[in-house]
Formats: structure tokens, C-alpha cells, sequence
């Protein structure tokens, strides 16, 4: 009989995680923010981010978690990792390899992994992914099945790849081994700046989410969960008490577009140490451009969202003196609009 997926995810999953794909992931970079990048402004557009210098560089104390320079682009490498990795050592991996329906971050880091393994991955996508993302896909060694014109089409060939072949069903978020992954991130980030006070992370089904918050939650620390506001599966659950599905319409709905956060996202932002923001596609854009022309960094949208949620109208607005270290967790995306 196979157990039950768990609900909840623990610290110990964590640190068990973290020993397992040591050496495996690139350790995270924490750098300081520019001065006056959390300058008040009238309007969340990018012409309203500070780019001057202020009197305290330190006075913001805000920090980026660089999670974008992860192996594959994406802090998904992680969970992916950490995925492959404890089945090997269980000994539970099918000769038919693993399998993900997937044609983003989620998808590459799960065909790299398993190359780095030397163990066969299946990836299946819709018929209209990006050509460069099938590429890449292949130059992992991953076999690639294009199936359908909605992604809901190439979930359900991946079901029935599985049940046919026998391969390792891998998730893009809703796993207990994928967000225990992500989690490592939090324990990197705290073994660099250890009186931290808040971290900030943007969400989409929650993987990322429920890793960063377990771990910053039994660390005492704050966690502020951002998302658009016409994609906020989160909120939605904890509006709901329930994961509920959601519209998705949003800038970084490539990433961020689930219909629904996972039970281990839902049970993670019950703690009195979890704030959920909603941001503006208007500020997402602004937050993207200003890592761009202030910073020199090029990031996706799911990523500037984070630094949208403690900038502009309704965001997060830290204490003075508060140590903020928001993360920036991917870097898959054109470049032609920066």
C-alpha cells in the first residue's frame, strides 16, 4: 500500500534535503539591494524606483537571495535534486525513469537532475511550447513528447506515460521531496545572515512557498508571500481554509499560474509569521525593469514579483531597521523587453 502524501512539511524534512543535495546545487548568493530601492513613491511604475543614493546604504537593510544563478536558471533545481536523489538512495527508482509534465523551469530542472543521475526522464509539453525550451529540454538528454495544445493535455499523456511505463511521476511544486528541496534556499539564506527578519518569496502553486516558510518559521523569522493579483492561488486557500482553484491572468502566470496551492503551501502559511501581499501587474513589470536598469539584473517576472510585494500601494512596508532579504528565484525569460 502506498503511504499518503503528507500535508505539512517539517524541519527535518529540510535538513534532511539540504544533506542530501549538498554538493548537488549551487550554494545561494545574498547580496545587498541598492540604496533607496525601497524609496517611497507615488505610483508602483518603473519611472518611481529610487535609484539615488541615501545618506545610510545599510538603512533599507534589504538583500537579495541571487536564486536565479541556481543550475538551470531556476531555484527548481533543488526540488529536483532532492526528488531524484531520495529515491536512489531508497532504492525505489524505476527502470522507466521519471517523468513531469512540464514546459518551464520545472521541466528543465527535473531532465537536468536526472542527467547529473544517469537515470532516463520523459518530459511531456504541449505542441505550442517554445521551440528554445524543447531544445534545451533535449540538450539534457531528455526524450520530449509534444502532445496536445494545453498543457491539461500533455498532464494526462504523462498520467497515462505512467501508468504504462512505470516511470517516477515528479510534480513542478505539489510534492513534499520538491518543496523540502526548495526549502534549502531558507537554511543557505540564514547561514549567511543569520539576523534576518524577513525573507520575501514570490507564489505560484507553492512549493517554493511552503520550503522557504517552514524553515523561516522554525527559525522565527518572517515570511512575506507575494502574488498578482489576478493569480493568487494562496490567498485564495487561506481566504477558503481550503485549497480552491483560481482565475489565472498575470504577467507571470508562466510561472506563477497555478489554479490551485497545495495543501503543504496552505498548512505553511497558517503561521502568525506569514503575511500574504498581492501585487499589480503594473508592479511586477515596474519591479523587473528597475533589476534591470538599477542592478543589471535580469530576471523573470515570478521573480520581480517578490520585490514588488514590499514596494508601491499595498505592499509589505518593513519596520524601520528591518533586515529584508527578498528572493529572486528565477532568470528564465526574454531578454528583448528589458
Amino acid at each position: 500500500m502506498t503511504a499518503p502524501t503528507p500535508t505539512e512539511l517539517t524541519y527535518p524534512d529540510i535538513e534532511a534535503a539540504a544533506a542530501r543535495i549538498a554538493g548537488r546545487v549551487r550554494p545561494v548568493t545574498v547580496a545587498p539591494a541598492q540604496p533607496g530601492t525601497l524609496a517611497e513613491a507615488a505610483s508602483p511604475t518603473a519611472a518611481t524606483w529610487s535609484s539615488g543614493p541615501a545618506e545610510d546604504p545599510n538603512a533599507s537593510g534589504l538583500l537579495f537571495a541571487l536564486e536565479f544563478m541556481q543550475y538551470t536558471g531556476a531555484f527548481k533545481a533543488r526540488g529536483a535534486q532532492n526528488f531524484i536523489q531520495s529515491h536512489l538512495a531508497e532504492g525505489t527508482f524505476p527502470e522507466g525513469g521519471v517523468t513531469i509534465a512540464s514546459g518551464g523551469n520545472a521541466g528543465l530542472a527535473c531532465a537536468w537532475a536526472a542527467r547529473a543521475a544517469q537515470v532516463p526522464a520523459t518530459v511531456f509539453l504541449p505542441t505550442t511550447a517554445p521551440s528554445v525550451k524543447v531544445e534545451r529540454l533535449r540538450s539534457y538528454g531528455a526524450r520530449v513528447e509534444l502532445v496536445g495544445s494545453e498543457f491539461a493535455e500533455a498532464a494526462a499523456a504523462c498520467h497515462d506515460f505512467v501508468a504504462s511505463s512505470g516511470a517516477l511521476a515528479s510534480h513542478a511544486y505539489d510534492h513534499p521531496l520538491i518543496a523540502a528541496g526548495a526549502g534549502t534556499l531558507m537554511t543557505e539564506i540564514l547561514a549567511q545572515v543569520p539576523d534576518l527578519d524577513t525573507v520575501v518569496v514570490s507564489v505560484g502553486g507553492g512549493g517554493l512557498f511552503a520550503g522557504v516558510a517552514t524553515a523561516a518559521t522554525y527559525h522565527g523569522v518572517r515570511t512575506v508571500a507575494v502574488e498578482p493579483e489576478n493569480c493568487r492561488a494562496l490567498s485564495a486557500a487561506i481566504e477558503a481554509g481550503e485549497p480552491v482553484d483560481v482565475t489565472v491572468d498575470s504577467v507571470a502566470s508562466d510561472s506563477l499560474g497555478a489554479r490551485r496551492a497545495t495543501p503543504l503551501a496552505l498548512a505553511a502559511a497558517r503561521s502568525d509569521l506569514v503575511t500574504s501581499v498581492l501585487v499589480s501587474d503594473e508592479a511586477i513589470i515596474g519591479a523587473r525593469q528597475h533589476l534591470w536598469d538599477q542592478h543589471r539584473l535580469a530576471v523573470e517576472h515570478a521573480a520581480a514579483t517578490a520585490l514588488a510585494g514590499v514596494h508601491g500601494s499595498g505592499g509589505y512596508v518593513p519596520a524601520e531597521g528591518e533586515k529584508v532579504c527578498v528572493v529572486l528565484c528565477g532568470a528564465n525569460t526574454s531578454l528583448g523587453d528589458l
